[in-house]
């Protein structure tokens, strides 16, 4: 278990003992690095879309929070985006989880910790997910009923779902410091 002190939501980024590479593999330099490939640019990519999943759902629940959406309409304009953005959130965590967290891990015992502390991550985003899960279906739910029971749940996912995002907003960056670096020391194709 890492130090409570950079576990989520706790820290504020990395300390350079976890993100050994990442003064040698300055971020502005990434694209730019004669080993930067495919594998980096599709992480990467990944990772904007579930960013810009996030926020396309946080503006749909600002929009519903703020009236600028009728509770009733919202399970058709909510609901198909934000199972997409479970879907991806999930199978991206549970593909590092089995194939790509264990090749970083044999390929220097020193990324050890880096990857203990990117599956808590995914533990702590977890039951985020869940509980923003639990009020979107209550969410969804109540747009059947009464207006006050259903600005009352809108606001309980909202707060929910902004947890959630606070909390994976700071996982992939944090990651990105770690893989990319790594791929780039390395090679893509240690990893692939």
């Amino acid at each position: 278990m890492p130090p409570p002190d950079l576990l989520l939501p706790a820290r504020a980024g990395l300390p350079d003992s976890i993100a050994y590479l990442r003064a040698r593999y300055p971020q502005s330099g990434w694209r730019s690095h004669a080993r930067f490939g495919q594998l980096a640019d599709f992480w990467l990519h990944v990772h904007a879309a579930l960013r810009a999943e996030a926020a396309a759902l946080g503006e749909l629940n600002a929009r519903a929070r703020g009236d600028g959406l009728d509770p009733a309409a919202l399970p058709a304009h909510f609901v198909p985006p934000f199972n997409a953005f479970l879907g991806h959130l999930d199978a991206h965590h549970r593909i590092e989880d089995a194939a790509y967290f264990p090749k970083f891990r044999a390929l220097d015992p020193r990324m050890a910790a880096a990857f203990d502390l990117l599956e808590n991550d995914h533990h702590r985003i977890d039951a985020a997910l869940h509980a923003a899960l639990e009020t979107a279906r209550a969410m969804v739910d109540s747009a059947r009923g009464p207006t006050a029971a259903a600005r009352s749940a809108i606001d309980r996912h909202a707060d929910a779902f902004t947890d959630l995002t606070t909390l994976l907003d700071r996982h992939l960056a944090d990651e990105e410091e770690i893989v990319i670096p790594a791929m780039l020391e390395h090679g893509e194709r240690s990893v692939s």
